[in-house]
């Protein structure tokens, strides 16, 4: 199966380098994205160019292919199920969960001369990045590509509800699937309290599996896949 891999703010598609072999091993076909303004050197970059680059990857995949995203990009994941509920086999969302209609993309940090540069690791002490060992931090920081103020404030847009059809798996980091059926039963991911298929699984990492526990996390996605 072709897998769609779509990584998180200040991430580009190499972030995946780590779970394409395993993946690969395992015998699909994954295919890790850069995005407008996250990896191409664009800085004017919109919401509205990255979804349209993580359909072009839809379109041009070979039959109904799994979409990942990964925190701030379970949104893009999730807007690809919206665009193309007929060609999505699955979505898989690991350590986030999609915005609703209306909501801003990611205005989580600071904006600084038309972007949201990586803010350090102050604002992730604790379960997300207690697994990432000094030089792994210094690596991911150096790396950080500042994201465009087009795409940290554009706004989301969803208009097919045949997306509740499309099956959703929750890769559960820092959080535990506990949890997150608790965040959901409240109201607190109100898509996701809509999905008709909904799988909840864990991962003993934080919030950067693809990065301490690829091997892990690529046998989790080759499960999923194969459930599709």
């Amino acid at each position: 199966m072709d897998i769609l891999l779509v990584a998180g703010l200040w991430l580009d598609g190499s972030a995946w380098d780590d779970v394409v072999p395993a993946l690969e091993a395992l015998g699909h076909r994954p295919v890790p994205l850069t995005l407008p303004g996250q990896g191409d050197g664009s800085a004017s970059a919109t919401l509205d160019d990255q979804v349209a680059a993580v359909l072009a990857a839809v379109d041009s995949a070979s039959g109904r292919p799994m979409v990942v995203g990964h925190s701030a990009a379970c949104t893009l994941a999730w807007l690809a199920a919206d665009a193309r509920p007929e060609k999505v086999a699955k979505v898989v969302l690991i350590g986030g969960f999609p915005a609703v209609d209306g909501a801003s993309y990611a205005e989580f940090f600071a904006l600084e001369d038309g972007v949201m540069p990586f803010p350090g690791w102050g604002p992730f002490e604790g379960p997300d990045a207690a697994d990432l060992d000094e030089e792994t931090r210094r690596t991911i920081a150096s790396a950080a590509i500042p994201v465009p103020e087009g795409v940290a404030r554009g706004v989301v847009r969803l208009t097919d509800e045949r997306r509740f059809d499309v099956p959703v798996v929750v890769v559960c980091p820092e959080f535990t699937p506990a949890q997150a059926r608790e965040w959901i039963s409240e109201g607190e991911t109100p898509e996701l309290a809509r999905a008709k298929h909904l799988e909840l699984v864990d991962i003993e990492s934080g919030h950067w599996p693809m990065v301490s526990r690829p091997a892990e996390l690529a046998r989790l996605l080759a499960s999923a896949a194969a459930d599709s």
